[in-house]
């Protein structure tokens, strides 16, 4: 405004000029809220209210084809309990690393760099688009240290491979396990001690299976059986604990498969389950919004009150859940 510009006078004038003036500005304040509330998106720093903890159930090479109707008992009472899809989808190239990167960074391999099973650090086709000390775009285990520096992370991997994942030092424990029997046994015998804010339990064996007899194969069915039950288990000693109640289960892929192999462009191998149940999922639903692997992380982020990462291309699954959660604080 020119400073010899004349003053704007209030539209009344008296004694109800003040009110009129404290009324204006309580309206406008009113209406802000009401902006801010209806424009803010769903995945503004929510937590979930009762969810203490999150158990991701990854399970290598268990694409939407593994499920035939009755060889997935556990995994249908999640679903019964809580939300999902076989329809989502994880990131090309359909391998391993692409894919378990992309669900714990909240984002595909154009922004986090990891293209292929012979990603490092210090081998890559091309830098990710940010990246922390070690050289890893930040993951989900990154942000809870950063953000709830007192949360317990870990990580239990039948994949040799998974840990180098994750940056160094930044889990509270990253252990490789072999075989699905014995990863399920340690990540109870984990749970029951520490009972971790965030547990990612990788389970390998319906890969092996796919690569040794075929994907749809009787013997790959059975292998899928093998680790429902395992799932089972695992939410068996997490209801033991006491701890069902406020325990978020999340089970998923990396990628499915065709004969005896994975990596290429077919449908079979990009199409994944999506089952997330416990506190502040609907029970029940059939999720029919998309869904990709890397929302995955947002999902986890949400639930837990943590801020996404602004390198994140992820958003949280919202269809899953009853209602937006408060914010974090």
């Amino acid at each position: 405004m020119c400073h010899n510009q004349a003053r704007q006078e209030p539209f009344l004038t008296g004694p109800f000029s003040e009110l009129s003036l404290r009324m204006r500005l309580l309206l406008a304040s009113s209406w802000l809220g009401f902006a801010v509330a209806f424009l803010t998106p769903f995945h503004a720093n929510a937590q979930i209210d009762g969810a203490k903890h999150v158990i991701v159930l990854g399970c290598d090479g268990m694409g939407s084809l593994a499920f035939k109707g009755t060889n997935t008992p556990n995994l249908a009472k999640l679903m019964q309990r809580g939300a999902s899809t076989f329809k989502a989808r994880g990131v090309m190239p359909t391998s391993s690393s692409p894919n378990w990167a992309s669900m714990i960074m909240g984002a595909g391999p154009e922004q986090h760099g990891v293209t292929s099973n012979e990603w490092q650090t210090n081998k890559m086709e091309f830098l990710p688009t940010v990246s922390g000390p070690s050289g890893h775009f930040p993951t989900i285990f990154r942000l809870l240290r950063e953000q709830r520096p007192t949360s317990h992370t870990a990580a239990i991997h039948d994949w040799s491979d998974f840990g180098r994942l994750i940056e160094p030092g930044v889990a509270n424990t990253v252990q490789h396990v072999k075989g699905s029997i014995l990863t399920s046994e340690r990540a109870i015998a984990y749970w029951k001690q520490h009972k971790p804010t965030l547990l990612f339990i990788h389970f390998d064996d319906v890969d092996h299976t796919g690569h040794g007899f075929g994907w749809e194969t009787p013997q790959y069915v059975k292998t899928v059986a093998l680790v429902d039950g395992l799932i089972g288990d695992i939410v068996a000693a997490v209801r033991e604990t006491g701890d069902e109640a406020n325990t978020v289960f999340l089970m998923t892929a990396d990628h499915g498969g065709t004969a005896k192999k994975h990596g290429g462009n077919t449908m079979v191998e990009l199409e994944i389950p999506w089952i997330i149940a416990g506190p502040g999922i609907v029970a029940g639903r059939e999720i029919k919004s998309p869904v990709n692997t890397y929302d995955t992380a947002a999902t986890i982020a949400h639930i837990l009150g943590v801020k996404p990462h602004p390198a994140w291309i992820a958003k949280p699954v919202s269809e899953a859940f009853t209602a937006a959660a408060p914010s974090a604080k």
